[in-house]
């Protein structure tokens, strides 16, 4: 889910499903892009950093990046979390509750995320904070998470993934997860990332409590 942490994968090799090798190295080329992204990002910052520049250093063509990431800034936004995400969701024990299947997925996730590159993933959040085309983008890019995560819920749930009060609440789970990386970053990542995001589950369960 885009916007929670950054860039490998949040599962180990043994965890993670099974992929094909053609997609293990499409993965592949999207994780070169993105490190020589931030190395760059880290060097001389965000808008120095041209397309020509990352290309060289992950040693691809300009036309190679622009196939994988349309705009530099879906370089920053976009992981791998969201099909993984959803493999996860739809393996969990059809009669676990919602939300525990949902508190299991984003924790593991973030366990992994933030342990495999915590100094990414707080100049990722920065970049959100910092740069409006990085923010806004991240904004467009929530679509596509919500319209994934509607598929999982109909599928889990027995409900109509286009009916409203699904979207509504994908929706409000993926936005609810990127304010949470924005107050994070925001407040100078003082707090742990994984406590924040058990609080926005909490609002999202029981709404706002005394």
């Amino acid at each position: 889910m885009s916007g929670m942490t950054a860039a490998p994968s949040p599962f180990s090799p043994a965890e993670r499903p099974q992929l094909g090798l053609r997609e293990r190295k499409k993965i592949k080329t999207r994780e070169a892009i993105r490190s020589a992204t931030y190395e760059l990002v880290k060097e001389q910052g965000y808008d120095a950093t041209t397309i020509e520049q990352i290309a060289e250093r992950a040693e691809v063509s300009p036309s190679t990046v622009f196939r994988y990431f349309p705009t530099k800034e879906d370089i920053v936004i976009t992981d791998e979390f969201d099909p993984i995400i959803m493999e996860e969701l739809r393996a969990r024990p059809a009669d676990e509750p919602w939300m525990v299947t949902l508190r299991y997925v984003v924790q593991k996730a973030i366990k992994y995320g933030n342990n495999e590159d915590a100094e990414t993933t707080r100049l990722r959040t920065h970049l959100m904070v910092q740069v409006p085309a990085v923010r806004s983008r991240m904004m467009e890019s929530m679509s596509v998470t919500g319209s994934m995560l509607c598929q999982a819920i109909g599928e889990r749930t027995g409900r109509d993934p286009e009916s409203l009060e699904v979207r509504v609440y994908a929706t409000s789970l993926v936005g609810g997860l990127m304010e949470t990386s924005l107050y994070w970053a925001e407040n100078g990542h003082r707090e742990e990332f994984a406590d924040l995001v058990e609080r926005t589950m909490g609002v999202l369960e029981h709404g706002l409590t005394d």
